[in-house]
């Protein structure tokens, strides 16, 4: 048990820089289909890696930061749910796949994998999640404006209640409520 523990503390330690500099607000540009075929040493070493060992949770969660970098959405996405299917109780993965699948353009997807890591953020690490799960909300309430309002009204109170300072949130909010 102390191994996941010190795994997660590790991969949070890892993964908190790297969330934060890939905060789901951004938008990364597309890349082309001849950027995605030339060979990535970093992404080559890491899968070596994850060949010998399988459950390196260590070396997937550099391998998931490594295809962002690269934009390769997919295989970022891949990475992130072994991960999340190693440790499922590590709200990071499930936040990153949304990140993943939100840049490949998969609202839905995106959406699911943002109520996970709700869901999964345990009550201790509310405070230090706050701007993520902030846009967590968001980013659900803004999904669901159209199909169901009252539910889009609940997330987006909750989405600034951790972040009163996103714009965004207060625009959709005056919208949804007026």
């Amino acid at each position: 048990m102390s191994t996941i523990n010190s795994r997660n503390l590790f991969l949070g330690l890892i993964l908190a820089g790297s969330v934060s500099l890939v905060n789901a607000q951004t938008t990364q540009p597309e890349t082309s289909a001849a950027t995605s075929q030339t060979s990535n040493p970093t992404i080559d070493g890491l899968k070596k890696q994850i060949e010998a060992n399988p459950k390196d949770t260590e070396s997937l969660a550099k391998l998931a930061a490594a295809y962002q970098e690269a934009s390769d959405w997919p295989n970022a996405i891949d990475t992130w749910k072994k991960i999340s299917a190693l440790l499922p109780d590590w709200a990071p993965s499930y936040y990153s796949q949304a990140y993943a699948y939100q840049s490949a353009k998969d609202d839905a997807n995106a959406k699911l994998a943002y109520e996970k890591y709700i869901a999964t953020v345990k009550p201790e690490e509310v405070e230090q999640n706050k701007k993520n799960l902030a846009y967590a909300y968001f980013y659900i309430a803004f999904a669901e404006q159209q199909t169901d309002p009252n539910k889009a009204k609940e997330h987006i109170a909750k989405s600034i209640q951790y972040d009163p300072t996103n714009q965004d949130a207060v625009k959709l909010s005056k919208a949804l409520n007026s």
